[in-house]
């Protein structure tokens, strides 16, 4: 597989803080790979590197490319060729949905012909047709997510960066931004993706980051992780300070209301459980929230 971004020992420090400590992953053709961790732990950092928009400290040892180019050196020629979606959808309000799109066009320097071709699709494949004369300042967070999504993709950038693209947003409208996210990858672009919901790196992640204070703690296909690096069945008990029985297999887990007891069978969390009230208790499979909260812990970190 073609590597489109390369990361190698990156570091970056605001004053005393360190926002990146060692950092290195890279990300191939087609692939969709998720940066993951609390507020703080350096993902939004790492994809303002690549795109040009941060610095990274000077070390001998690291390398940072995209498209084999430096991106602090060949910052504009990287924009080219890929799209962005920050954090804040920073859309002119005054304009309509059309309007957004064509100033965009101009700054890619697109044919008015090309432009107006691309907008159409674009309209078409974010599902913003009948919005298209629509007021920015009149559209639902939904809408206008999508909006910043559609100018991103304006160019046929080889390579995507989403950071948080679904915070916020309703169950129907993010399950469509994620079935975009399928499209494109099957496509051939590569997509670099930052996000706290652990279900949308589960379902569309090719692989994922796991970070905490600027450093990767593991990474690997999420599917893969879970399976390797949690017990497979886990029970939630709803009763404060519950102290369950002691075994070899069992992992247990407090916090203030709840307390998690992990297991490698159901069948060894149902020996005790059928002993507790009625709807004080429920088993579930593990999931990738698990293994998250595993790997950085359950406590609150500063700047959460």
């Amino acid at each position: 597989m073609e590597t489109i971004v390369r990361v190698e020992h990156c570091h970056k420090t605001y004053g005393t803080f360190r926002a990146l400590t060692d950092l290195s992953f890279s990300a191939g053709r087609g692939e969709c790979v998720a940066l993951l961790g609390p507020n703080g732990a350096g993902k939004t950092t790492m994809i303002k590197i690549l795109y040009g928009k941060a610095r990274r400290d000077p070390h001998p040892e690291t390398r940072v490319e995209v498209f084999g180019l430096d991106p602090e050196e060949h910052e504009l020629t990287i924009k080219q060729r890929t799209g962005v979606v920050q954090q804040e959808n920073n859309l002119d309000d005054e304009l309509n949905v059309v309007q957004n799109l064509k100033i965009f066009a101009r700054f890619y320097r697109m044919k008015p012909s090309r432009a107006r071709a691309r907008i159409e699709e674009l309209l078409e494949f974010m599902e913003l047709s009948e919005k298209r004369d629509q007021p920015v300042k009149a559209l639902s967070g939904g809408m206008k997510r999508r909006l910043v999504i559609a100018r991103a993709l304006l160019n046929q950038p080889e390579l995507l960066f989403l950071d948080e693209p679904t915070t916020g947003l309703d169950p129907q409208v993010r399950q469509l931004i994620w079935d975009r996210i399928r499209a494109l990858t099957r496509q051939g672009v590569t997509v670099l993706l930052t996000t706290h919901y652990m279900e949308e790196a589960y379902h569309i992640a090719d692989r994922i980051i796991i970070m905490d204070h600027g450093k990767s703690l593991l990474e690997g296909n999420p599917r893969e992780l879970v399976e390797k690096h949690i017990e497979p069945q886990v029970v939630e008990v709803l009763i404060p300070s519950y102290t369950p029985p002691s075994g070899d297999s069992l992992r247990v887990e407090h916090s203030e209301e709840r307390t998690l007891v992990y297991a490698p069978s159901r069948e060894e969390l149902e020996t005790f459980t059928a002993e507790l009230p009625a709807g004080s208790y429920f088993i579930r499979p593990s999931t990738l929230e698990d293994l998250f909260l595993k790997i950085t812990g359950r406590r609150l970190k500063d700047g959460q």
